[in-house]
């Protein structure tokens, strides 16, 4: 109960953040619209195929953007006192949970972006919105973690691509499959298999950043 208490409350402290520094979300949100804009700007007409790429291309590097300061931004000092009164777990907790949540909004906009442009060959729009609910998760869990290792480095950015990318390459390719399915892209693949997968995923980086997070923090 106080766990939960103490998330609520870190969430809470996530979101007044990022109402006062709304320059970080109309930055996001440039960042998303001219990215789409410039996309068809140079290929004026997706194929379902291209569209889909596309699609998970700008919102991985969208992703990274949002989530990059998740730990970057703090201090030592507000580091210090979040450990003398919060628990590790609700911490890494609450910055995943709100994470995830940004980027939900930000794979939204995305999907709008591309449709008013140039449409959606999207034909399934459960599998596609369920795709992009663990899609943004494994994202968020990823990025929060190595945001959090790259904050005690010097050369934070660099480090963060360094070591992310490999981690989200498995998200990638099986969100991009699921994706490919609700595109009515692919007609012999397994759904079913593909979304346990991602499943699976997702809970092993969780329950890695939940285990490694805490000597982090002692850190």
């Amino acid at each position: 109960m106080i766990l939960l208490r103490q998330i609520g409350f870190l969430l809470r402290k996530e979101l007044l953040l990022e109402l006062r520094a709304n320059y970080a979300i109309s930055g996001i949100l440039l960042y998303v619209l001219a990215t789409v804009f410039v996309v068809y700007r140079v290929f004026i007409r997706l194929e379902p195929n291209v569209w889909n790429a596309m699609f998970w291309i700008v919102l991985l590097f969208a992703s990274v953007n949002a989530v990059v300061k998740s730990f970057v931004q703090e201090s030592g000092a507000r580091q210090l006192y979040y450990y003398t009164l919060a628990d590790p777990i609700a911490v890494i907790i609450s910055k995943v949970i709100y994470n995830a949540g940004l980027l939900l909004v930000i794979s939204g906009l995305v999907w709008v972006g591309f449709t008013f442009l140039g449409g959606s060959p999207v034909k399934e729009t459960g599998l596609f919105v369920l795709a992009l609910f663990l899609g943004s998760l494994g994202f968020s869990i990823t990025f929060t973690f190595i945001s959090a290792i790259s904050a005690k480095a010097d050369n934070s950015a660099t480090l963060m691509a360094i070591l992310s990318f490999p981690l989200v390459i498995p998200i990638l390719m099986t969100v991009l499959k699921l994706t490919a399915g609700a595109l009515r892209l692919l007609r012999d693949t397994d759904i079913t298999s593909d979304m346990l997968v991602l499943v699976g995923i997702d809970l092993l980086l969780l329950a890695m950043a939940l285990v490694l997070y805490p000597f982090l923090w002692r850190d």
